[in-house]
């Protein structure tokens, strides 16, 4: 068994959610996939996925093995790396787009993948919706949600976590709500890519429950709603990338902790897996190890 082939197939079936997905990805056939990860599961002498008929989850074994497969993989990367240095290095332009909050994120950080690939340059665009990736010539795009055209590779990447938050010049106008009922009578402020502009949807642990909401503002940038917020205009549904400093300085207040908002999967899409250019899968494993580093985005 090659390992490091296994491991790759029980990082996609992971990362994409089933066996055909991650085989296309890998550019297998998917009873090819299934045997990797079942030799995988054989070597190591434990269960790492639960399989049903229509559903395909990580065990707590499999969950623990990720990171230590991700760990062997990239050191394996890596080296295959170091030893072809003068065609490992990325050059060529990558144009990317992706919501406003994730991208101050990666922005912070794309200086170092810059300074690694001297050849390398990134055209980031902030978008709220969908691109024609071909059409607008965009070679990576990040979106949240599921992905429902079929025609573009996937590779999930990390999950969002959002807060409810309010300002407390807000809160002491009004009530802190107590039921998620409680939630229509106030202020809403509505980012359009948390829910359909008239619902968000929160989970109690076991479920995700919709909530009906009339909000007065909505925005499809969530830095706008951000700055709503701050200034007292409502309670609001935020990327915890724009809310945690504010939470941290009391310039936020979380309401109602313990139903959280729902969380989504943060997925890339890409035109085909036919001859990625090293430049663009350059740029796909960076986003993939920035959003990996941040605890609240990685599972």
């Amino acid at each position: 068994m090659d390992i490091v082939s296994a491991l790759r197939a029980f990082l996609r079936v992971a990362e994409t959610g089933s066996f055909s997905a991650a085989a296309i990805d890998l550019d297998l056939t998917q009873p090819a996939v299934s045997r990797q990860v079942s030799a995988l599961e054989g070597h190591l002498n434990t269960r790492l996925l639960h399989r049903t008929t229509n559903a395909l989850a990580l065990t707590v074994e499999g969950e623990q093995m990720i990171a230590m497969a991700l760990r062997v993989v990239e050191a394996v990367d890596a080296l295959n790396e170091a030893s072809c240095v003068e065609t490992a290095m990325a050059s060529g332009r990558v144009r990317l787009t992706l919501p406003a909050p994730l991208g101050l994120y990666v922005s912070e950080r794309l200086p170092g993948l810059l300074e690694r690939h001297p050849g390398l340059s990134v055209e980031l665009m902030f978008r709220e919706e969908p691109s024609d990736l071909i059409g607008d010539g965009i070679d990576l795009e990040v979106r949240l949600g599921a992905v429902s055209d079929n025609t573009l590779m996937c590779r999930r990447i990390g999950w969002t976590t959002a807060f409810l938050v309010a300002a407390p010049c807000y809160l002491e106008r009004h009530s802190m709500p107590k039921t998620l009922d409680d939630i229509g009578g106030h202020e809403c402020i509505c980012y359009s890519r948390a829910g359909d502009g008239r619902s968000w949807w929160f989970s109690d642990g076991s479920e995700e429950i919709s909530v009906r909401i009339a909000p007065r503002l909505v925005a499809n940038n969530a830095v706008a709603v951000h700055r709503a917020v701050l200034t007292g205009g409502g309670l609001a549904v935020l990327s915890h990338l724009l809310a945690s400093p504010d939470i941290e300085a009391g310039r936020l207040m979380k309401v109602m902790p313990e139903f959280p908002p729902a969380r989504l999967p943060i997925n890339v899409v890409y035109p085909s897996r036919k001859n990625l250019p090293l430049r663009v899968r350059t740029v796909l494993d960076f986003l993939a190890q920035v959003v990996r580093e941040d605890p609240l985005m990685a599972s």
